[in-house]
């Protein structure tokens, strides 16, 4: 069986987007960033399909995804590690995988984390906005969230998905890192001080190193929020005019609670931002932490 190609959505899961790397750039236009929130994952799922780091793919939320193949496509998932089937047949997770035309791809609950990834050879050929293909779901640009019966175009095949950018196999080790950034006992977050944290308590901010806190159900793409820690207490009144937010920005709302800023964060806040949380490893890591994750923040660098 093979038709058009591309991969017709038959379950979205509780929450399954396109995600690209995002809009970097527009916050002066009142845009926010948005994109993969485990950017590594991302990344090794297009590498592992021989697509750029910046096609298109699907960020699943705990309980994954189901697709059907309409022509033959390579596929691979990343991120929060799951069962993967084509058409009721265990297949590799980490790892690239062929599906003729017809084949139905069901990417299962996550096992560990909360979001998966969906790559396909050649990308999910959805309509770009602003030069990227992300579902916003703060200001609702880019595509809709997905579906039952939504069909996804994918884009021209690339290079052998068999074969990384340095001609070494793609597949090669990577079943060990596709899950990097999944939760375990406890999210560990390096972070660095300022611009706001002279508006707090030297003895809260001493706190902040010596507590810990868990990861709130309330936690979205706009930010991870936190809870059963000390509150972070102001060391003046008032309040601040908006300013710009960043990826990784630590604001901290009238209840003293942390939140950390995630890929779908708004480009100003009017709440003092006590830190950043520099991009990589840490920021993908809060992407996979499930409710109830314990959270502790540590020095990052020069404070």
């Amino acid at each position: 069986m093979s038709g058009p190609r591309g991969l017709l959505v038959l379950r979205a899961g509780a929450l399954t987007t396109v995600q690209d790397r995002g809009r970097p750039g527009w916050a002066h236009l009142g845009v926010p960033r948005s994109g993969a929130l485990d950017a590594g994952a991302h990344a090794l799922a297009n590498r592992l399909v021989g697509n750029p780091v910046d096609a298109a793919t699907l960020e699943t939320t705990l309980d994954g995804v189901a697709l059907r193949a309409l022509a033959p496509v390579t596929v691979a998932v990343t991120g929060a590690p799951c069962a993967v089937r084509a058409s009721g047949r265990p297949v590799a997770w980490g790892e690239p995988v062929w599906l003729p035309g017809g084949a139905e791809l069901e990417v299962g609950r996550a096992e560990s984390g909360l979001r998966s990834y969906v790559a396909v050879r050649g990308g999910f050929g959805v309509p770009a906005v602003l030069g990227s293909r992300a579902t916003d779901l703060l200001s609702g640009l880019g595509p809709p969230v997905l579906a039952a019966g939504t069909l996804l175009p994918v884009g021209p095949p690339g290079r052998d998905p068999a074969r990384g950018a340095d001609g070494a196999g793609a597949g090669a080790g990577a079943a060990g890192s596709a899950g990097a950034g999944a939760a375990g006992s406890e999210l560990v977050l390096p972070l660095r001080l300022g611009p706001r944290a002279d508006w707090f308590t030297a003895e809260s901010i001493a706190g902040l190193w010596r507590s810990g806190y868990r990861v709130s159900a309330l936690s979205n793409r706009i930010g991870l929020r936190t809870e059963a820690g000390p509150p972070l207490r102001r060391a003046r009144g008032g309040e601040l005019p908006s300013e710009g937010m960043v990826l990784g920005a630590v604001q901290v709302p009238p209840d003293g609670l942390p939140v950390v800023f995630l890929a779908d964060h708004p480009v100003t806040g009017g709440y003092p931002v006590i830190g950043v949380i520099p991009e990589g490893p840490p920021l993908d890591a809060a992407a996979q932490a499930r409710p109830g994750t314990g959270v502790r923040f540590v020095r990052a660098g020069r404070n």
